[in-house]
């Protein structure tokens, strides 16, 4: 699974190097390392279980090793794979070729294409809306009136979408592979979120075209944000909207 390859990719080159500080918040987990990078990953608080202990070993993560740590993004607990997917994430520098730029700036799309996207992207919805032929949204939680569908109903439609946008969030509960796989006729896709790795070996060879993610250039701004239950839009300056692109939209 990617999962796993990010893992094998990121992990050799992490040994030495600590944990300064973990934020488990209601949107966001947050993990600092030595030397200051600073990575995120969406907290799934729906699935965080019941009882007053959600990760058993929560207050002996600071100060332990970023490989430990960096491990747990293969768990199928969401919420310490979201730990280990932030770890992941501050310890893979952003590319220096990655652009400061918002990903609708950055997509080749025309007004014959259908674009898919997995995962309710607010402020993208009208936007690429109006410059496309169709949009279909899918979520857990499908809502009728906005016309988001059911997860379920991406089988069907997205091996017809010529663009799609992936969620990272499916990184987190394992349906990124699969969904990846329903995209094989798409001309351009992109994974898109503050989850999102900047580790282009393990998104190219199937066939990602783009990964649009964050920037965290001020930690300490970030990690209190994180916890005090903020988002995105907290975090303002603090965290870089940035696009790299992998590979030219396939023919």
């Amino acid at each position: 699974m990617i999962i796993d390859q990010l893992c094998d990719l990121v992990l050799p080159a992490s040994r030495g190097r600590s944990v300064s500080d973990v934020r488990v918040g209601l949107g966001y987990t947050a993990v600092q390392i030595d030397g200051g990078g600073c990575g995120l990953a969406y907290t799934f608080r729906s699935e965080a279980g019941e009882g007053c202990c959600v990760i058993r070993e929560g207050g002996t993560l600071t100060g332990r090793e970023a490989s430990d740590l960096a491990e747990w993004a293969r768990s199928r607990d969401p919420v310490v794979c979201a730990v280990g997917l932030a770890t992941l994430n501050a310890l893979i520098a952003v590319p220096v070729s990655a652009a400061e730029a918002d990903l609708a700036n950055q997509l080749q799309i025309t007004s014959n294409d259908v674009l898919g996207m997995v995962g309710y992207f607010g402020p993208l919805v009208e936007p690429l809306r109006r410059r496309v032929k169709a949009l279909h949204i899918f979520e857990r939680r499908p809502n009728a009136d906005s016309g988001v569908l059911p997860e379920t109903a991406a089988a069907d439609v997205l091996p017809q979408c010529e663009v799609v946008i992936l969620s990272a969030t499916t990184l987190l509960n394992r349906t990124l592979d699969h969904l990846l796989d329903l995209c094989r006729n798409a001309r351009e896709v992109a994974i898109l979120g503050p989850s999102t790795p900047f580790a282009p070996e393990a998104f190219v060879s199937r066939g990602v075209t783009l990964l649009s993610g964050v920037h965290v250039v001020n930690p300490e701004r970030v990690l209190r944000v994180v916890s005090e239950g903020g988002g995105t839009r907290q975090f303002g300056a603090a965290a870089k909207k940035v696009t790299l692109r992998l590979a030219g939209p396939r023919s």
